[in-house]
């Protein structure tokens, strides 16, 4: 783990140091981006100055709503289909097929925000609860708990590496559909603020507010590898 850690830096350190020398060198020219240390400024005196903290909270809040939405209902949704097989067939290559469909074409903008997110917790809670051995379930029904205690106490927690893998997409995905909804169809937001900027040639502004996404993307990410981990390690599992 720690030599994959030192290898990802290498890689990242490289890039950077890359981008720095070809934008240093005019090799990149400064229309089209500025060197990587001159973007780290701009962003931390954007931060300082605080002239882009209603645009920021108000994605992340967004973020942050799509993303419960997304759980609860991909969750639920997808303990419900696991009971019935003949709807879980019926679905099935829907939800193979899902991500073909533009949602982007459905206004308004939270029907987009969920629908991203929704799917990917919807098929890596039947992922889960697919693998959840059959020796807890026959447990279930000698203790004879209901289906909900079931669902809530047996499979869904047995099903919890599956799941965790399911919000790190829906984490993804609610990011996706909330910065390019605010790109194309809002008038607020990062999205909107890099749009803007982008139109105005303003680098000063969209490269910090990308680094910006980037960074709270893998925050985040790192934090739910590192609690699936946990899980699988507890489960005995290699991670």
């Amino acid at each position: 783990m720690k030599r994959l850690i030192i290898y990802r830096t290498l890689v990242i350190g490289g890039i950077v140091a890359l981008l720095e020398v070809l934008c240093l060198t005019g090799v990149i020219d400064r229309i089209t981006m500025q060197a990587p240390h001159r973007i780290v400024r701009d962003l931390y005196r954007m931060l300082v100055s605080g002239r882009m903290n209603s645009a920021i909270v108000k994605t992340l809040s967004n973020t942050v709503v799509a993303l419960v939405l997304a759980l609860s209902v991909g969750i639920v949704v997808g303990a419900l289909v696991h009971r019935w097989r003949a709807l879980r067939d019926t679905l099935d290559p829907l939800f193979a097929t899902y991500y073909a469909v533009p949602v982007f074409a459905f206004y308004p903008f939270f029907i987009v925000v969920f629908m991203l997110g929704v799917v990917a917790m919807i098929v890596n809670t039947l992922n889960g609860l697919d693998r959840v051995p059959a020796v807890l379930v026959k447990t279930a029904r000698i203790m004879r708990l209901s289906p909900i205690d079931t669902a809530l106490r047996v499979m869904l927690p047995a099903a919890g590496p599956y799941i965790v893998t399911g919000i790190k997409l829906a984490v993804a995905y609610a990011f996706i559909g909330v910065i390019g909804s605010e790109f194309i169809m809002s008038r607020g937001g990062i999205g909107y603020e890099i749009s803007f900027a982008y139109t105005s040639f303003d680098n000063a502004t969209m490269y910090p507010l990308i680094v910006l996404i980037l960074l709270a993307s893998v925050a985040v990410n790192a934090v739910l590898t590192r609690w699936e981990q946990r899980l699988l390690q507890r489960r005995g599992m290699r991670t």
